[in-house]
C-alpha cells in the first residue's frame, strides 16, 4: 500500500450546518483520503493544526446514481472523518493548511 503524506490524507474541511453544530461540541469534519486510517488522520491533525485529538469517527458515503436530463449519472462516494478535539481547543478553518 502506498504511504499517505500528511497533506494528502486530509482532502478539504466539510462545512454544513450539521458540521456548524458539530463544532459546539469541540468537533470538526473533513473529507480525508480513502485509503486514510484514524490513527494516521489522527497523527497529521494533531501535526497540521497543533492540537490535542482525542477521537476519530470515520464515516464512508456510498456512491449514488442520480437522474439528469434523462441520463443516468454517479454521484461519486468519499470518506469523512468527525475530529473530536480537547476541551478548549478550536481548528480555524478559515485560515486554511
Amino acid at each position: 500500500m502506498k504511504k499517505i503524506e500528511t497533506v494528502d490524507s486530509i482532502r478539504q474541511p466539510i462545512i454544513t450546518e450539521k458540521a456548524t453544530i458539530l463544532s459546539e461540541q469541540n468537533k470538526t469534519v473533513f473529507k480525508v483520503h480513502s485509503s486514510a486510517t484514524k490513527k494516521n488522520i489522527k497523527k497529521n491533525i494533531e501535526k497540521l493544526f497543533k492540537v490535542k485529538v482525542i477521537k476519530v469517527n470515520i464515516i464512508n458515503t456510498k456512491t449514488k446514481k442520480k437522474l439528469r436530463q434523462g441520463r443516468i449519472s454517479t454521484k461519486s462516494g468519499y470518506k469523512k472523518a468527525i475530529i473530536t478535539l480537547k476541551k478548549g481547543q478550536s481548528i480555524d478553518l478559515t485560515t486554511g493548511i
